[in-house]
């Protein structure tokens, strides 16, 4: 039996033409996909296999040409001449509702002499809008196989597949190279060229832009032409139900209003509808301690188990409610087109503060993490913008501060939950993630007039058409969104549970000292209640002399101006790792000593007093600053990390983590002597 042959194939196309759609479809993978341009900012891979070949397909960011505007563009077209991972068919992925612009960047792969089979994606657009393209003619003048699918439905797909093999090289040239060879001798062809340009080895700038200019128009003069030839349209399109929408959808103020009134009903959903699943997981994980404490020995492995492990646990896992639901919005706005529309409503605005409408993208991306935010930053074409907006994205709350909103917005209502048409807790919400994005506005603001560059500032962006969601699309980016929050963040808290466990539960001659005061008083009293009161108050001592304690009151003194105990210092510093750990920090801390183990988190924290006055700690007042200081501070070392691969250089993360953090504590600073 022979074997098979290996095919490398690279997906190449337009912004927003559905490329990692029809990688999902061909691989069968779960590539992010998004009904906006700029979802795939780098290459990814994947494979399949038929009875004649095994496939390798690179999915590659989307570009309007070879001549890169932008980081991501020129990932893209580096990746189509490269010598290393040599490229055998490129398959050109075209909307067909919209060829003529489409072709231009097809013209130009088609003159890189690469084997090209040309993909028509959403047909099913281009029938409803009546348009017909007569696949044999355009495949003769193009001198490459045509195929119409549809990537959405796998319409197509299993013939692209038998397709790719017939892939070949087209002997139609778009541009001649003899022009090509006076503007640059050094170049043969326009392979080389399109090389020489990547590799920014030509100094004449000025004689590049003429090319490109020259190229466009010259190319566009034969797409005219096969327009004509292998398409047929109505003269006068009706006007689509895409445009009507966004009569409203995009208006100056109405598209506005509509926007921070979809903002609304998601914060509204994220505490309403999650609050009764979140309650069951609660009581399920007061159940499942009370359990394994009965069941195991008294000792130092329950103690661990129980106060450790699943008190940590347990407070990140009560929150997956909320954070599915909210994967759940973005995956919908996403995929039905919704998410450019916003990108093109506030450009107008995002302007003013030195920013522009792709800087929209990677900031409510930013809502779900701040990661992949700043990386899909690449498809910013002006340097400045994307560094302005790398700095002041994780200023946006992303969804590892969503529990540590939740836990203390839940204990500033209690008893009070709604209005006669609002939930408090949605509404102050909804407010933490609006200061959040305002600051950013802010901060990009005085970075304009700080950081400087010559290059103008444009915002290009193609709406695409509403689409119905595809809801397997959205609930698999919701399992996986999940599961990444879950088990990523597990293990994270998993590691600083068991720390925070041994710090708290182990301690210095002084916490040796109150455990034998303890013994001996327990033993010595017979009443039950006083017992109890003791063992609350040993409890307290035992936690302070501990080795977290000890910790804890060293870094006390500098945050005692904001209204936070050294309790809470322990779970700043731990949640600079994951801003989610703070709640697992939290779980741990105050279950350490919980003898019962019948009280939730939230409970724990309410019914905690100030050892001298006995007001509680928790006041509204230190809900209030502890909130403020984690929308403005630095999310988790991740995004440091991030900042310092996409900007190359340390400066820029250092100062994102000064300025972040200066915001964080003068505002927490503020806002504490204010409201008390």
């Amino acid at each position: 039996m022979s074997s098979l042959k290996n095919i490398s194939i690279a997906l190449v196309g337009n912004p927003n033409s559905g490329k990692s759609t029809l990688f999902n479809a061909l691989t069968g993978l779960s590539q992010k996909t998004g009904n906006y341009a700029g979802v795939t900012v780098d290459k990814h891979y994947g494979s399949f296999t038929t009875n004649s070949y095994k496939a390798t397909v690179t999915d590659l960011p989307g570009t309007y040409s070879l001549f890169p505007k932008s980081i991501d563009e020129k990932v893209a077209c580096q990746a189509l001449i490269s010598q290393e991972d040599k490229i055998d068919v490129a398959v050109i992925v075209a909307d067909a509702s919209n060829l003529k612009r489409h072709l231009l960047l097809a013209t130009q792969i088609i003159d890189l002499k690469i084997p090209c089979v040309l993909a028509l994606n959403m047909i099913d657009e281009a029938e409803k809008n009546h348009i017909s393209i007569y696949h044999q003619d355009l495949s003769k003048l193009l001198d490459i196989p045509v195929i119409s699918v549809n990537s959405r439905t796998k319409q197509g797909v299993d013939e692209l597949k038998s397709l790719i093999l017939e892939a070949k090289i087209s002997h139609t040239v778009f541009y001649h190279f003899e022009k090509l060879q006076s503007s640059f001798p050094n170049t043969t062809n326009y392979f080389d060229f399109i090389s020489v340009q990547l590799a920014d080895t030509i100094t004449d700038i000025k004689a590049l832009e003429d090319f490109e200019l020259n190229d466009n128009l010259q190319r566009f003069s034969k797409i005219n032409y096969i327009i004509a030839k292998c398409v047929k349209q109505p003269e006068q399109l009706k006007k689509s139900i895409s445009q009507t929408l966004d009569a409203f959808f995009t208006h100056k103020i109405f598209g506005f209003v509509f926007f921070l009134f979809i903002l609304a009903i998601i914060f509204q959903f994220i505490f309403y509808i999650a609050e009764y699943p979140m309650t069951w997981i609660e009581e399920g994980f007061v159940w499942i301690m009370n359990t394994v404490s009965g069941v195991l020995p008294s000792g130092k492995l329950n103690d661990l188990i129980v106060n450790g492990i699943l008190a940590g646990i347990s407070g990140i896992a009560v929150f997956i409610p909320q954070i599915a639901l909210l994967f759940f919005f973005i995956a919908v706005l996403e995929d039905t087109g919704y998410m450019a529309r916003a990108s093109f409503i506030l450009d107008k605005i995002m302007r003013r503060f030195g920013l522009n409408g792709k800087s929209v993208i990677p900031m409510i991306s930013s809502v779900a993490c701040a990661v992949p935010s700043i990386m899909s930053t690449r498809t910013i074409m002006n340097q400045k913008d994307r560094l302005i907006t790398i700095l002041v994205t994780p200023l946006v709350s992303c969804s590892a501060r969503l529990p540590v909103y939740t836990l203390l917005i839940s204990m500033m209502f209690v008893g009070k939950s709604t209005t006669r048409f609002f939930n408090y807790q949605g509404l102050v919400l909804m407010g933490m993630y609006l200061l959040g994005f305002m600051s950013a506005l802010l901060a990009a603001l005085v970075f304009k007039f700080v950081l400087k560059a010559k290059e103008k500032s444009y915002f290009i962006m193609e709406l695409p058409v509403y689409r119905k969601p595809q809801w397997q699309t959205v609930m698999m980016l919701v399992f996986d969104k999940v599961k990444v929050f879950l088990f990523d963040a597990g293990k994270i808290i998993l590691a600083i549970s068991i720390v925070l466990w041994f710090l708290t539960s182990h301690g210095s001659t002084q916490f040796e000292e109150v455990k034998q005061k303890e013994i001996m008083a327990l033993n010595q009293e017979t009443n039950d209640s006083i017992k109890q009161a003791l063992q609350i108050d040993f409890n307290a001592q035992k936690l302070e002399t501990s080795y977290a304690g000890i910790l804890g009151q060293k870094i006390e003194p500098i945050i005692k101006p904001l209204g936070f105990d050294w309790k809470i210092g322990i779970a700043l510093i731990t949640s600079f790792a994951a801003r989610e750990v703070f709640v697992g920090t939290m779980a741990t801390i105050y279950s350490v000593g919980d003898a019962d183990n019948t009280s939730t988190l939230r409970e724990k924290l309410l019914s905690e007093k100030k050892y001298q006055t006995q007001e509680p700690v928790y006041s509204w007042v230190v809900c209030w600053s502890l909130m403020l200081f984690y929308v403005f501070a630095m999310q988790c070392m991740s995004t440091l990390a991030t900042t310092y691969r996409e900007t190359k250089h340390w400066k820029w993360p250092l100062i994102q983590f000064a300025f972040m953090s200066g915001l964080a504590y003068f505002s927490s600073l503020l806002i504490y002597n204010i409201l008390s």
